[in-house]
């Protein structure tokens, strides 16, 4: 065994170009897997923070048939005690605030911005004091100021307002319907501009005080639904369970975010199914690299083959030979490629890179509004070390079993 390993050793000495090629190619293929996995995974963990601290929280309660008509957002499927509700989660050191999500035509007057002009939004009403507590809104504000309890105001989404051509000091009206189908207008100034680094938020956040909501739409103190904050080591399926036990059959029903977010988790796992295609890339790579390196390897060394097998050599031991130079290849290769790939993401954990050109039009399904920044993955790197290493050998043994089914003479007269 010793002599076999010394024998691939030379061997790969002796053609250090051809070596260091086939090295370089499967290295490229890694340091590339390594890089993408590492994107998509901090992609996918940012995106998670983003959709609970700025989109569904951790969980939420809801009219037990809000869900299912939840895109019609209907004023008649509400909660009516909220605040019975909150203190008793209160009670219990859980953090919750109630909103009022409701459905409206947004009508621009001509004196701010111009010209009139309508289009359909969504409007969402807050508890000033206690919704920052639950939704991360308090870091986002990059002109005017927050929302106070009972002003006729509202925030806008900074692509929002770029959108529109809205600034602070602008009037807007809201018509919508209250509860009971009655038309409304609501006059309101805008006092605010959060910048939020969820886009799907950014783009359509129109946010008001729930008391002035509450007073215009004859709520009476009923809301939409009532947002809860966990701690992120929370197992957040057996808390739902426990606020759900909390609710004594009040018609309510509790949502973890995983339930409500389910098309984003859907999307999630099938960007990752595409991690593995490039897994199987890398394969091909490295698979037409080693076959290529090995049959040159072979091919040019028949008569050293023949001379081999005639002085007694058995061909396990022929075949060892190269498949311990093929192990060699893929060593080198799984080395260079981790080292490239650990420089990679140094790069992409702590600089990023910037698609704000790319996400401010276009929504590809992360909650992101412009830099991808990835994350350490020593399980990646280890995985893909000995991938290298398995593809080179099981590619190599394909060529080296056909130039051992020459016979000897043959192997001997070869040129």
């Amino acid at each position: 065994m010793k002599f076999l390993i010394s024998l691939a050793f030379k061997n790969l000495t002796r053609y250090k170009r051809r070596t260091l090629i086939t090295a370089g190619a499967i290295a490229v293929g890694l340091m590339m897997y390594i890089f993408i996995d590492s994107m998509l995974m901090g992609a996918e963990i940012e995106s998670v923070r983003n959709l609970k601290w700025f989109e569904t929280a951790s969980a939420r309660i809801l009219n037990d048939e809000y869900w299912e008509n939840r895109f019609q957002k209907p004023m008649d499927l509400n909660i009516s005690s909220p605040d019975k509700i909150i203190k008793t989660l209160d009670d219990n050191g859980i953090t919750a605030t109630k909103r009022m999500v409701f459905s409206g035509d947004l009508i621009l007057n001509a004196e701010d911005f111009g010209e009139d002009g309508n289009l359909a939004a969504t409007v969402t009403a807050i508890d000033p004091t206690r919704d920052f507590d639950v939704f991360n809104f308090g870091t986002t504000l990059v002109d005017g100021r927050f929302l106070e309890p009972g002003e006729d105001a509202v925030l806008l989404g900074s692509w929002f307002a770029e959108d529109i051509g809205a600034e602070v000091g602008y009037w807007i009206t809201v018509v919508t319907r209250g509860n009971g189908g009655f038309y409304e207008a609501m006059d309101l100034e805008i006092v605010g501009i959060l910048n939020c680094p969820n886009p799907n938020v950014n783009r359509q956040l129109l946010m008001m005080p729930i008391s002035t909501a509450d007073e215009y739409l004859a709520m009476e103190g009923a809301v939409t639904e009532i947002n809860v904050s966990l701690p992120e080591n929370a197992d957040v399926n057996m808390e739902v369970e426990r606020i759900q036990g909390m609710l004594n059959g009040d018609n309510l029903t509790v949502m973890s975010w995983e339930a409500m977010a389910v098309d984003y988790l859907a999307l999630a796992e099938a960007k990752r199914g595409g991690t593995s295609m490039i897994l199987f890339l890398i394969f091909i790579i490295a698979a037409v690299g080693i076959s290529n390196t090995m049959l040159m390897a072979i091919f040019e060394r028949i008569k050293e083959l023949g001379m081999m097998r005639s002085l007694g050599m058995s061909n396990t031991k022929i075949r060892l030979a190269f498949m311990f130079e093929a192990a060699g290849i893929g060593v080198i290769g799984s080395v260079m490629g981790v080292v490239l790939g650990i420089f990679a993401d140094m790069f992409i954990v702590n600089i990023g890179i910037d698609y704000g050109f790319l996400l401010r039009d276009m929504d590809i399904g992360y909650r992101l509004q412009a830099i991808f920044r990835g994350v350490w993955n020593p399980g990646t790197m280890v995985k893909a070390f000995f991938m290298g290493i398995i593809i080179s050998i099981v590619v190599a043994y394909l060529p080296t079993k056909r130039a051992l089914k020459m016979d000897i003479p043959s192997c001997l007269r070869h040129q």
